[in-house]
């Protein structure tokens, strides 16, 4: 049985997840479609190929992808996310997200939320879908070079608690966004990592 099963809409995670540990066994599943499929809603035919692969899996499941995280939750299923979103409850708020799917937006504003509890994340959301055409023609550090470049400007705005990357192939950006500000740069995927294969 692997340590993880990961469940990806991008192949480029692979390597990403692969460097955040090393020594673990893991499995990761690329299902590209998925996400293409996801983009107008999650219907009933992709909500039931999510719950059979997880049903599939002996051990965790850590689905990566933030648009599917609802539907692979209710399968039972751990969102990239999550694990993130508590973490942005524990510093508390103003919290700006940056994110680059419509599609990501609400998953991830309700998980916050849920996170957060009682209180007011006092939310800033930060759509940066101009530069999503970088990360889908593979020129993976143009668009964090991007993407660490709005966020950066956008916190010159106000003061903010902490940054949320909403999206696990915004992590690319953070360590550009740490030389740059003091305040606390989330990303999904170390996050993540570090909280399930503790607990497991």
């Amino acid at each position: 049985m692997p340590d993880l099963t990961l469940l990806h809409t991008a192949e480029v995670h692979v390597a990403t997840f692969r460097a955040l540990a090393p020594a673990a066994d893991l499995d990761q599943q690329v299902r590209a479609d998925w996400l293409d499929r996801a983009q107008d809603g999650i219907d009933a035919a992709l909500e039931a190929e999510i719950a059979a692969a997880v049903a599939a899996v002996d051990g965790p499941v850590l689905c990566t992808c933030t648009t599917l995280g609802p539907a692979a939750e209710a399968a039972g299923a751990t969102r990239i996310d999550w694990p993130m979103m508590q973490e942005a409850a524990r510093i508390g708020g103003p919290v700006l997200m940056a994110y680059c799917l419509q599609s990501t937006a609400e998953p991830s504003e309700a998980l916050l939320r849920r996170a957060f509890g009682a209180h007011d994340p006092q939310l800033t959301p930060l759509l940066l879908g101009q530069h999503w055409p970088l990360f889908e023609a593979g020129d993976s550090a143009g668009f964090a070079v991007a993407v660490a470049r709005d966020v950066s400007q956008a916190l010159g705005t106000m003061d903010f608690a902490c940054v949320v990357l909403a999206q696990a192939s915004m992590a690319g950006a953070a360590e550009l966004l740490r030389e740059k500000t003091e305040v606390p740069v989330l990303a999904s995927p170390e996050i993540a990592m570090r909280a399930l294969l503790r607990d497991g």
